[in-house]
C-alpha cells in the first residue's frame, strides 16, 4: 500500500524541516521525503496549501474507561483525537478501577487493543488506589508496558513517601508526572484565589497551592536525578521554578494546557461550569507568564488534558460541578489561533511543542517525519476558521472551555501508521 502526500509544506523541526516537498508513504512507514516524488501510488493527497506535520502526541488525556464509560471510551475519545490530528495519546490512571497493578493495566490494555484506532500508550499510579498511602509496584507495571506513573488528579502528599517513588522510577527508568497541588492550600477551592473569587462569593484556589508543590518535587527530582514532568502549569512562579530547575540541571520538564495560555480568570464570571478545571484558570499575568514560558522554552509541552465530564456533573451548581474540560479536538486550533497566528510561534516550533517534544519526554519514537519512522501524519488547512458547538464535537462529553468560539486552523486528513484514520 503507497500513499503519496504532494506539494504540502512539511514542517518536521526534529530535521530542521520546513519546505514544500512531498512525502511517500509504504504500508505502515515513511518511506521517502522529497521534492517532486514521482511514483505511482494507491492513493495520492494533494496538499497544496496545506500545513504537513508529525501526528500529534497528547501526554495527558483521561479516557475513562475501565469504569467511566459513560463520560468516554477508549473509542470515542481516540476517534475524538483523530479528527484533530491526535495520533498518540498517553491515558491517565484514574479511572475505576485505577491503573495501579499489573491486572488493571492488563485491563486496559484489551481494551486498547480491541477499540483503539490510534497509539494509546498507558500511564499507572504512583500509589494503590490514589490515595497517597502505599506505592504501585513500578517494575511490575512497567513490564506490563506502563511508560510513565502519575496520580493525576491528586498530588503524593507525603514526602518521604514521594522521595520513595522517585527512586523507585529511576532505578526502573520511568517518567514520573506530577500534579502539582498541596491540598492543605487549596482545600475547597473552586476558582483562582483573588479579586473574581471574592466578587462570585466563592473559596479561591492560591497560586501558592501549585507553586510550592512544584518546589518540592523539583527537590525531590534534584535529589533522586529522577525524571519528572510537571503537568498542566498555571501561573507565573512555577514557570520561574522550573526555568530556574532547568538551569540548574534537574531532569525536569512541563506542559500547559490551550485553556491556560487562552483563557483568564474572568472567564469564570458567569458561573458556567466549562470554565471550571483544576488548576484553574489563572490571572491575565499568569497567561503572560505561560506565553513567555512557551516562547523561551522554559514549558516543553503543550497537552489537552482532556477531562470529559456527563451533563450530570456540570450543567449543575458552581461549587457541585466536577473539575475539567475536554480539549483533544481544540487544543491544535487553539495553539494555532492563539500562537501561530498571533505571531507568537512559527510552526516548527508549535510541532516541537505539540508531537516532538511530548515523544522525546516519553521516550516514543513518535513526533517525526524521519525515513522509516511510523507514518503518522496531519494535513492543516491552518486558515480555514471553524466555532466549537457541542454538536461538532465528537467525544462523548461536550464540556469545552472553547463552545462557541471561532478558532483557525482545520484538520483535512489524519494519517495513523499509513492509514488514512480521519478525513476531514
Amino acid at each position: 500500500m503507497k500513499l503519496l502526500i504532494k506539494n504540502g509544506r512539511v514542517v518536521d523541526p526534529a530535521n530542521n524541516l520546513d519546505e514544500i516537498c512531498d512525502i511517500l508513504v509504504e504500508n505502515s512507514k515513511i518511506f521517502k521525503v522529497a521534492k517532486n516524488i514521482k511514483i505511482d501510488a494507491d492513493n495520492t493527497i494533494d496538499a497544496t496549501g496545506k500545513i504537513v506535520i508529525p501526528g500529534l502526541v497528547d501526554m495527558h488525556v483521561h479516557l475513562r474507561e475501565p469504569g467511566r464509560e459513560d463520560k468516554e471510551t477508549v473509542a470515542t475519545g481516540i476517534q475524538a483525537a483523530l479528527c484533530a490530528g491526535v495520533t498518540s495519546v498517553l491515558a491517565m490512571p484514574n479511572t475505576q478501577p485505577p491503573i495501579d497493578c499489573p491486572e488493571n493495566a492488563q485491563l486496559l490494555k484489551e481494551i486498547i487493543k480491541k477499540t483503539a484506532k490510534a497509539n494509546v500508550f498507558i500511564a499507572g499510579a504512583i500509589t494503590r488506589g490514589r490515595l497517597g498511602q502505599e506505592l504501585t509496584d513500578i517494575a511490575k507495571l512497567k513490564k506490563e508496558g506502563v511508560i510513565a506513573i502519575t496520580d493525576d488528579g491528586v498530588s503524593v502528599e507525603s514526602d518521604p513517601l514521594m522521595l520513595k517513588a522517585l527512586k523507585g522510577a529511576k532505578e526502573e527508568d520511568v517518567l514520573v508526572i506530577c500534579h502539582s497541588e498541596d491540598k492543605k492550600l487549596s482545600g475547597d477551592g473552586q476558582v483562582n484565589r483573588g479579586i473574581i473569587s471574592t466578587r462570585m462569593g466563592l473559596r479561591g484556589i492560591s497560586q501558592e497551592s501549585e507553586y510550592k508543590r512544584v518546589a518540592r518535587d523539583i527537590e525531590l527530582a534534584k535529589k533522586t536525578k529522577a525524571k519528572v514532568h510537571i503537568a498542566h502549569v498555571s501561573c507565573k512562579e512555577s514557570v520561574e521554578l522550573i526555568a530556574k530547575a532547568k538551569i540548574n540541571g534537574v531532569n525536569v520538564t512541563c506542559e500547559v494546557t490551550p485553556h491556560h495560555f487562552t483563557l483568564d480568570e474572568e472567564a469564570v464570571l458567569g458561573f458556567d461550569t466549562n470554565f471550571k478545571m483544576n488548576p484553574p484558570l489563572r490571572s491575565k499575568e499568569d497567561v503572560i507568564a505561560i506565553k513567555q514560558g512557551l516562547a523561551d522554552g522554559a514549558i516543553d509541552v503543550i497537552a489537552s488534558d482532556h477531562a470529559p465530564h456527563t451533563e450530570n456533573e456540570k450543567e449543575i451548581e458552581f461549587e457541585r460541578a466536577e473539575f475539567g474540560v475536554v480539549g483533544l479536538e481544540t487544543e491544535l486550533a487553539a495553539a494555532i489561533t492563539e500562537l501561530i497566528h498571533a505571531g507568537l510561534f512559527d510552526w516548527p516550533e508549535l510541532v516541537r511543542k505539540i508531537s516532538y517534544n511530548p515523544a522525546q519526554i516519553l521516550g516514543l519514537k513518535k513526533g517525526t517525519l524521519c525515513e522509516g519512522s511510523d507514518a503518522d501524519i496531519v494535513i492543516i488547512n491552518p486558515q480555514k476558521e471553524w466555532t466549537v458547538t457541542k454538536e461538532k464535537l465528537v467525544s462523548k462529553s461536550k464540556n469545552s472551555a472553547f463552545l462557541g468560539k471561532t478558532l483557525k486552523g482545520v484538520v483535512e486528513y489524519t494519517i495513523c501508521g499509513g492509514k488514512v484514520a480521519y478525513k476531514g
